[in-house]
C-alpha cells in the first residue's frame, strides 16, 4: 500500500515472467544478460585520467547491438591504456524491491568477444564489491589459454577463490553490488572487448560441455505467436526437465533467416518482440538453454502479423496484457498476487490481491479466461486466506504465499492488521461476491466464503475506543497500538471509513466519515500538511486553482494519482456528493492537474508532456517515492498506471498517453505484462519490475470508462446503499444546492 511508503513514516532484460510457476533461480546467478535501454547501460557507470581512454555514453558503458552472446545485445568496453594514466568502469548489479542479493556459485563467468586479437597481458584487471562496500584486490581478466582470438565470443571463467579480499572487512560473493574493470598493462593501443553474460555459478554444472557428456534440453512445443497494434506475443509450453537456464527466441521477417532476437528465464514461457510498426509478419522458433549452454533443437514455428489497432481494440490490448501478471505472474500456491515481479516470490500483497480478484473479474468478463477458470482461481485464493493468520478480523500487509503466515517487510512492528491493505481486499472481494453469486452452487459456495471473511472483520477494533474519533491503521497483539497511525483524508483511505460504516457487523458510526476521514481537528490539519509540506487543503477542502483547475477536494496540487484509483476501483462515484465535492469531478481534476503540471513541466525534465504524464508513486531510479505535481516530488519519473488508470476521468489524455508510451517508448517499455512500472526519460532509466499495486488498477478504471462493470458490481452489494445514506451523499442535483461555499 502506497502510504505505507509516504504518509506514516515508521519504516522509512526486454520481458519479465509471465508464468511465477516456480521460483526462479535465474537472479541468483545472472548478473548481467541484456539492456533494456539500447544506447547505453544505465547500471554502470566510467572515468578515465588522461592521457589513458575509456569509451562512454552518458557516463555509462555503450550497449553492442550488432554482435552478442545472448541477443538482443551486449556491453562495448574500448579503452586505450596509456602510461601514467587510468581508467575504470563499474557494472552494477541490477536491484529488484525485495529481492535479496544472493549469488550462488564458486566460479565468476563472462563471455567475451573481440573484432581483433588481444594479447592476454593487455586484458584489464576486474574487482569485485559487494554490498557491504567490502571489495577485493584486482585479478587479471586472463583465464584463458594464449591471447584473445579476434572475431571469436570465448567464456572467461575465473574461480571466486581467485579474488582476495583487500578491504578491512571480508568481501561476500553473495552479496555481490559491482564489477569494476580496469586499466591493465599500458600498452597505448585502442582495444575493443564486447562483455555478455555475466554470471556466478558452479563449475560442474554452467562450463560447457561436450554432447556425450550431457544430452541437450528437449525442444520447446506449442510455440504460439498472437500480433497487436506493434509487437507481436510469443508463447510456448515449459520445458520442465533438465538444469533450464533460459530460452533463446528467433524471428524471420519475410524470406529471410532466423535470427536470435532475445532470451527469457527458464520459469518464463512468453516473451513479447515489440517490432515497432504495423503491417509486418513475422515467424518465430524457440531453443532450450541448460546452464552449461546445451540448447535444444528449434521448435516449431509459429507466425502472426501486426496490424493496425482501433483505439476499442488497444484499450482491450492494455488490458490484456496487465491481466497477465495477476493470472499467469499469481503466486502458484496461494493464487493471490506477487507484491512485483520479478521479486520475492513469497510475497503476496494483501492490498494488490483485492485489486487482481477486481482485474480477474474483468478478464473473464473480456474473456482472457473463462468463468470457470475465474471461479476456480478465486476459490484458490479464498482457500488461502482462510488458512491466513488475521488481527481481529484484518488481514496484515504481506503474506508469505508459500506458508500464509504474516511476512514483516517493513519491520519488526509490522506484524499485525493493517486495515487498508484489508479494505483493498474487501472491495476486490465484494465486487467478486455479486458478479458470480448467479453460477450455482460454485458462486453461492464464494458468495457465502466471502460473506463470512467480510463479517468477521473487526472494523469497530480499529478505532481503539469508542471515544476515539477516527480509524487507526495498524494493531499488533505484539505491539498493539505502537504504530499509532490516524487514517485521515484526502489520500487513498477513503475505501476504509466506507467499508467501516458499511459492515453490517463490526460497523462505525456515520460521524467518523467527517470527524476522520474529513476532520478538521488539529491532529487531522498537523497531518495533511505534514506529509504535503502545504497548507493548501490541509483543511479537508482546497478550493485553490492550479493550471486554471479548481480543486475542492486535495493537499496542496492534490498528491500522487493513485489518490484518485485506489478507493474509485470499486466505490463509483459518479453523481454524487457529500459535503464537500462530487469526487468523480475532482478526481479529473486531479488529474488534470497532473498533465497540465507534466506538459508545464517546471523541473525540465525529458519527455514530459501533454502525453508524457501520470505522476504517482512507483519505484524510481534511486528507490521508492511518491511522485507528485510538486517539485518536492518530481524528478522526472512517470509511471505509466497514473495516466492510465485515470481513463474513466480523462479518456482523451488517457489514450494520448498510452499511445505515447506504447507506440513511442515500446521498444524499452512494453512487456508480457503491458507497460513497465516506471520509467526515467532524462536519466534513461525504465523499470526493471511490475508492481502488483499498478497493473491492475489499469485493467479494472479502463473498464470502468468502457462499461462500468467493476462499479455497478461493488455498489450492488446491499450494504453499500445504506452507508452513503447514513454519511449523507446526495444526487449532484440535490447536494450542491447545500454545499458549503469555500
Amino acid at each position: 500500500m502506497r502510504s505505507s511508503f509516504c504518509l506514516y513514516c515508521f519504516v522509512i532484460l526486454l520481458v519479465f515472467p509471465c508464468c511465477a510457476a516456480v521460483p526462479t533461480d535465474y537472479y541468483n546467478h545472472v548478473v548481467f544478460d541484456n539492456s533494456i535501454t539500447p544506447d547505453y547501460y544505465y547500471y554502470s557507470s566510467g572515468r578515465a585520467v588522461f592521457p589513458s581512454t575509456i569509451e562512454l555514453l552518458s557516463g555509462a558503458l555503450p550497449v553492442e547491438k550488432k554482435n552478442f552472446f545472448t541477443a538482443p545485445n551486449a556491453l562495448r568496453l574500448h579503452w586505450r591504456s596509456v602510461a601514467g594514466g587510468s581508467w575504470e568502469t563499474e557494472l552494477r548489479v541490477v536491484s529488484m524491491r525485495n529481492r535479496l542479493t544472493d549469488f550462488r556459485g564458486d566460479t565468476l563467468y563472462m563471455w567475451c568477444y573481440s573484432p581483433e586479437a588481444i594479447p592476454a597481458a593487455d586484458l584489464p584487471f576486474i574487482q569485485l564489491e559487494d554490498e557491504e562496500h567490502d571489495f577485493t584486490a584486482p585479478v587479471k581478466l586472463d583465464s584463458i589459454s594464449g591471447d584473445v582470438p579476434a572475431k571469436r565470443w570465448f567464456q572467461v571463467r575465473l574461480p571466486l577463490s581467485e579474488f582476495e579480499t583487500a578491504s578491512v572487512h571480508p568481501f561476500q560473493a553473495r552479496d555481490l553490488h559491482s564489477l569494476y574493470f580496469s586499466q591493465g598493462a599500458a600498452d597505448d593501443t585502442p582495444r575493443t572487448l564486447i562483455i555478455d553474460e555475466i554470471k556466478i555459478d558452479d563449475r560442474t554444472v554452467a562450463t560447457p560441455v561436450a554432447p556425450e557428456v550431457r544430452s541437450a534440453p528437449r525442444s520447446p512445443k506449442n510455440v504460439q505467436a498472437k500480433g497487436y497494434d506493434r509487437h507481436i506475443d510469443i508463447s510456448w509450453d515449459p520445458v520442465t526437465e533438465g538444469d533450464l537456464q533460459s530460452y533463446a527466441i528467433y524471428r524471420s521477417i519475410g524470406k529471410h533467416k532466423f535470427q536470435p532476437i532475445g532470451i527469457q528465464s527458464a520459469d518464463i514461457n512468453r516473451y513479447t518482440d515489440f517490432i515497432g510498426r504495423s503491417g509486418v509478419t513475422a515467424t518465430y522458433r524457440v531453443k532450450a538453454v541448460d546452464r552449461s549452454y546445451r540448447q535444444s533443437a528449434l521448435s516449431g514455428a509459429a507466425t502472426a502479423s501486426t496490424r493496425e489497432l482501433s483505439d476499442d481494440e488497444l484499450l482491450t490490448m492494455l488490458q490484456e496484457a496487465c491481466f497477465r501478471y495477476y493470472w499467469e505472474g499469481a503466486h502458484p500456491m496461494a493464487g493471490a498476487t506477487l507484491e512485483n515481479v520479478p521479486g520475492d516470490e513469497r510475497i503476496v500483497a494483501t492490498g494488490a490481491s483485492g485489486f487482481g480478484i477486481m482485474a480477474l473479474i474483468v478478464g473473464v468478463d473480456r474473456g482472457f479466461i473463462t468463468r470457470e477458470q475465474g471461479i476456480e482461481r478465486l476459490t484458490k485464493i479464498l482457500d488461502f486466506l482462510d488458512k491466513t493468520q488475521r488481527y481481529h478480523g484484518a488481514w496484515a500487509h504481506f503474506l508469505n504465499g508459500n506458508t500464509a503466515q504474516t511476512m514483516l517487510v517493513f519491520g519488526m512492528f509490522d506484524n499485525g492488521g493493517d486495515l487498508v491493505e484489508t479494505s483493498f481486499l474487501l472491495e476486490g472481494l465484494l465486487a467478486a461476491r455479486q458478479y458470480f453469486k448467479g453460477d450455482g452452487e460454485a458462486g453461492q459456495s464464494l458468495y457465502r466464503r466471502i460473506t463470512q471473511l467480510w463479517e468477521t472483520v473487526e472494523w469497530d477494533w480499529y478505532r481503539r475506543s469508542p471515544q476515539n474519533n477516527a480509524l487507526l491503521w495498524h494493531w499488533s497483539s505484539q505491539w498493539s497500538w505502537f504504530i499509532d497511525h490516524r487514517l485521515t483524508g484526502f489520500n487513498e483511505t477513503m475505501i476504509t471509513y466506507l467499508l467501516a460504516i458499511a459492515s453490517p457487523t463490526h460497523g462505525v458510526p456515520a460521524s467518523l466519515y467527517y470527524t476522520g476521514w474529513a476532520g478538521q481537528s488539529e491532529a487531522a490539519i498537523a497531518y495533511r500538511s505534514g506529509w504535503s509540506g502545504s497548507n493548501e487543503g490541509d483543511r479537508y477542502s482546497n478550493g485553490h486553482t492550479y493550471f486554471g483547475i479548481k480543486l475542492d477536494v486535495g493537499v496542496g496540487t492534490g498528491g500522487p494519482l493513485f489518490f484518485t484509483q485506489y478507493s474509485f476501483m470499486g466505490f463509483d462515484p459518479r453523481g454524487i456528493h457529500d459535503r464537500y465535492t462530487d469526487y468523480f469531478d475532482n478526481n479529473r481534476n486531479l488529474a488534470l492537474i497532473d498533465q497540465a503540471y507534466c506538459e508545464s513541466n517546471p523541473g525540465h525534465f525529458q519527455g514530459y508532456s501533454a502525453d508524457d504524464w501520470g505522476l504517482t508513486a512507483s519505484d524510481d531510479q534511486l528507490g521508492y517515492l511518491a511522485h507528485a505535481p510538486d517539485r518536492a516530488t518530481d524528478n522526472g519519473t512517470i509511471t505509466p498506471t497514473g495516466a492510465l488508470s485515470s481513463f474513466p476521468y480523462t479518456p482523451e489524455a488517457s489514450m494520448a498517453a498510452l499511445k505515447f508510451f506504447y507506440r513511442q517508448l515500446g521498444d524499452r517499455l512494453w512487456g508480457v505484462y503491458g507497460p513497465r512500472d516506471a520509467f526515467n526519460l532524462t536519466q534513461n532509466w525504465f523499470s526493471p519490475v511490475y508492481m502488483g499495486l499498478d497493473q491492475a488498477p489499469i485493467v479494472v478504471m479502463v473498464e470502468n470508462y468502457r462499461t462500468g462493470l467493476i462499479w455497478k458490481l461493488f455498489m450492488s452489494n446491499p450494504e453499500i446503499q445504506p452507508m452513503l445514506d447514513k454519511i449523507g451523499f446526495q444526487p449532484d442535483n440535490a447536494a450542491k444546492a447545500s454545499l458549503p461555499s469555500h
